[in-house]
């Protein structure tokens, strides 16, 4: 123990001398509290913020009124324009899932022909979702619709290209008369 704390406690009842009166200290807290209030006007009762509240309101309701309206008009637009687009894409996705399905079950085709071929065709379809990714930012872009349809097209082309090679050969084979030994 320092010299310090061995003094306090030799001289602690000098320091009890010394005691609060808790009722005084209570009764000039609870004095301060009850000092003069504030006068309050409510906002609400001013006629004047009435009036402005009540055009604010009405401004306000017109406004959405008036863009509903507007964006009803552009969204019927939008609507025939994507469900344009979804019969498009339904009807080629169904094109060139039904002729993919023909080269893959193709028996004069080596599996290294139709790797190379589904590989390009995979490069096709990356285009297409490109297209697709753009066509929904702008719905009204008919290049972007346009490029979409000659992106299947392309797609049919090269299935029906290469069904007609294989074809073509099958049937060169088959006509050959030359001598079999």
């Amino acid at each position: 123990m320092d010299n310090f704390e061995k003094h306090i406690r030799e001289n602690k009842a000098l320091f009890d001398e010394h005691k609060a009166d808790k009722a005084k200290l209570w009764a000039n807290i609870a004095s301060e509290l009850e000092g003069p209030k504030p006068k309050v006007v409510p906002l609400w009762r001013s006629p004047i913020l009435r009036v402005a509240a009540s055009f604010v309101l009405v401004f306000g309701i017109a406004a959405i009124i008036g863009v509903s309206l507007m964006n009803k008009g552009d969204n019927t637009q939008n609507t025939v324009i994507s469900q344009e687009l979804l019969d498009i894409d339904m009807h080629y996705k169904s094109l060139v899932s039904y002729q993919v399905q023909l080269v893959k079950d193709h028996p004069k085709l080596s599996d290294a022909d139709k790797e190379e071929f589904l590989l390009f065709m995979d490069e096709l379809d990356k285009e297409y979702e490109l297209l697709k990714l753009e066509m929904e930012k702008n719905l009204d872009n008919e290049l972007v619709l346009e490029a979409i349809i000659a992106n299947y097209k392309k797609r049919i082309e090269l299935i029906e290209n290469l069904l007609h090679q294989i074809n073509d050969s099958k049937i060169t084979n088959e006509d050959y008369d030359g001598y079999i030994l």
